[in-house]
């Protein structure tokens, strides 16, 4: 199975589950996270009020209500300081942690979003390098995975790294 990326609105994707790149609180905000509260409807936030938020790195799941995704896997990466603060590792453990609650539900088709590059800061190709490693360590256990990026340069970006990669596997 390969890997999808897509440059698409990830609230209309009809997999499985989408996952948010959410803020601690789990009560919404800007880009993707605010996106995916506004289409899921009112009913989102009322449940997450009851997860009591997320830890950076960590996930928690909720139904998707009013997505085409059955399941939001809500994880919250970390704000980027110039990378000495365990940024590396916190990236990979909301990615990590998204499959494992994924795997947990039955999830067979997953979407992501660029996690933590949008007002968290952290760098495009570092991300995106983390990102397309751990769907490459998870695509046996998953039908399908999508890489959801908002622009033509993102995708390009996906794109070059899994060539990449599959150029030193070859």
């Amino acid at each position: 199975m390969a890997i999808e990326v897509l440059k698409c609105d990830i609230t209309q994707l009809p997999v499985d589950a989408i996952v948010n790149a959410a803020n601690s609180s789990l009560m919404g905000g800007g880009g993707v996270d605010g996106a995916i509260h506004r289409a899921a409807g009112p009913e989102l936030k009322e449940y997450n009020r009851k997860l009591g938020g997320c830890p950076t790195g960590e996930a928690r799941i909720s139904p998707g209500f009013r997505l085409p995704a059955k399941w939001i896997i809500h994880t919250v990466g970390p704000v980027w300081h110039g990378g000495d603060r365990g940024e590396p590792e916190l990236l990979r453990a909301a990615y990590r942690n998204s499959f494992k609650l994924a795997r947990a539900h039955g999830v067979r088709s997953i979407a992501f979003p660029a996690i933590s590059t949008g007002a968290y800061g952290y760098p495009k190709a570092a991300a995106a390098r983390i990102a397309i490693d751990e769907m490459r360590r998870h695509e046996a256990d998953f039908d399908r995975i999508v890489a959801c990026v908002f622009s033509d340069a993102d995708k390009a970006l996906y794109e070059r790294i899994l060539a990449e990669q599959d150029a030193a596997d070859a």
